[in-house]
């Protein structure tokens, strides 16, 4: 029986009472029907339990749904957190990543100015060395002229 059913019968045990006669001298007192108003009474009885189990079965289901819905909420903010740690992690490793290609490049770039200032320094020694030896030579070469001079000069006298 719904709502509407338990209403009416209600309505039905308040007839009930207001149609009754009233006990002689007390005005507030109605003489009713008691097999009357008693059937009337356990159809009520009768509705609730129904009733009762009704609201529990929609509350237990509505438990239920709260339920899922509290480990579903649980489930993505657990999600949400290990993508968090993810992307906090792997923006740790492009950060630590880019310090360490920085480090890598400014090595490269020092080791590239030692090596060219290392060339340069090994060239210069080889050119002083090569001119050192031109020097030499070219003594050498000036001497021999001077004493091919000089004997075409002692020889053609």
């Amino acid at each position: 029986m719904d709502e509407i059913g338990v209403m009416n019968l209600i309505e039905e045990l308040s007839v009930l009472i207001e149609d009754s006669k009233p006990v002689f001298g007390k005005n507030t007192m109605r003489q009713v029907d008691a097999q009357a108003a008693f059937e009337i009474l356990d159809e009520i009885r009768d509705t609730f339990p129904s009733e009762f189990a009704q609201a529990r079965q929609i509350i237990r289901e509505r438990q239920a749904l709260l339920d899922e819905a509290e480990a579903q909420a649980s489930r993505l903010i657990e999600d949400a957190r290990s993508q968090a740690i993810t992307i906090a992690s792997e923006q740790e490793i492009v950060r630590i990543s880019q310090q360490q290609a920085d480090t890598i490049m400014a090595e490269a770039r020092e080791l590239e100015r030692e090596t060219r200032a290392g060339a340069e320094d090994f060239a210069d020694e080889v050119f002083s060395h090569v001119e050192q030896s031109l020097d030499t030579a070219l003594n050498s070469v000036r001497r021999c002229r001077d004493r091919l001079n000089a004997n075409s000069l002692s020889a053609g006298r």
